[in-house]
């Protein structure tokens, strides 16, 4: 098996691809050959340390795959050798051209569905399929601001909320951005300039739901061109700063700020089985039509580095994989 190894928290460019014999799964386990390995902003968090979960070094990063099943363990009785899988690789270890996985957490990815899609569509759409299932309620007519609309996050934000026959507004840093989040379901796409007064004016008078991944100075401008009742949701901090919201403009006109994690609830909230029956849900509505994400753009494992300082920079529009 090849895999991309961190020895040491810091860039991307310490990051080492190393070379070694296939594991065997044990009981309960099963072997995928990986085809396609998810990349976020957040694996290039992690490999600095900069992250709230730091691994024990070394460790291999990544944490969303999609593949074919190659070896079931002693116990495990499918899927079958060959069937085409998808996974949430709770422990890391993604960025590889195998890896183990608990039988339980393996979804089956239904017909249509490429590998590639399959991988970087887990954590984008998982964090918002969770969001709109579990954390806030947008009805349909309603007008959803979207920051950060041409990344991985603000792209499946776009489709799960035009799919729920939400108005969407994308902000975007750049044109390319921009194009991206109308594609993606937008009716209106707007920058980041004058933000307050550019929301209030594309939302005809104030947004009901902000979805934000950015974080930093925007936050507040967002904030505050929500409507009586308007939500806003906290989903990261891309932009490297994590915001100071005040409270006052909270109070006012009854507005809510609504933490979005899909990462601790798929560990400890509410655990792998679970997350699994989500990521069937999100694949199945892919697989369905329902939803649609973009295909990625693809990099070797070797190019791993590369691909998470582009992240880091900001230079990514929509999702990569890597392909061992």
């Amino acid at each position: 098996m090849r895999r991309v190894v961190c020895t040491e928290f810091g860039g991307p460019e310490r990051l080492t691809t190393q070379e070694g014999p296939d594991p065997d799964p044990g009981p309960g386990e099963v072997l995928v050959a990986v085809e396609a390995a998810g990349v976020s902003f957040v694996d290039g968090l992690i490999v600095a340390g900069r992250y709230q979960i730091r691994p024990p070094l070394p460790f291999v990063p990544g944490s969303a795959v999609a593949g074919r099943v190659a070896a079931l363990g002693p116990g495990v009785e499918g899927p079958a050798v060959g069937t085409p899988v998808a996974a949430a690789v709770m422990g890391f270890g993604g960025f590889a051209s195998h890896v183990l996985v608990p039988a339980a957490e393996v979804v089956a990815v239904p017909d249509g569905v490429e590998a590639a899609v399959a991988a970087s569509t887990m954590e984008s759409y998982c964090t918002m399929v969770y969001a709109v299932t579990h954390r806030v309620a947008i009805a349909a007519g309603e007008r959803v601001v979207v920051l950060g609309a041409g990344g991985g996050i603000g792209l499946a934000a776009v489709d799960v909320a035009h799919s729920l026959g939400a108005r969407v507004v994308g902000v975007a840093s750049s044109q390319e951005k921009r194009a991206a989040a109308t594609a993606a379901g937008a009716e209106a796409v707007i920058g980041y300039d004058d933000l307050k007064d550019g929301i209030r004016t594309a939302t005809e008078g104030g947004a009901d739901v902000v979805i934000d991944p950015v974080g930093g100075a925007a936050a507040e401008s967002a904030l505050r061109a929500l409507r009586a009742g308007g939500r806003f949701c906290v989903v990261g901090f891309a932009s490297g700063e994590i915001p100071r919201l005040p409270a006052n403009v909270v109070l006012l006109r009854n507005r809510t700020v609504i933490g979005v994690d899909w990462g601790d609830w798929s560990r400890e909230t509410a655990g792998p089985a679970a997350n699994a029956a989500l990521l069937g849900d999100v694949l199945g509505r892919v697989g369905r039509g329902e939803l649609h994400p973009p295909a990625p753009a693809t990099a070797p494992l070797d190019e791993a580095g590369a691909v998470l300082t582009a992240y880091a920079e900001r230079r990514v529009t929509g999702k990569y994989v890597l392909v061992p």
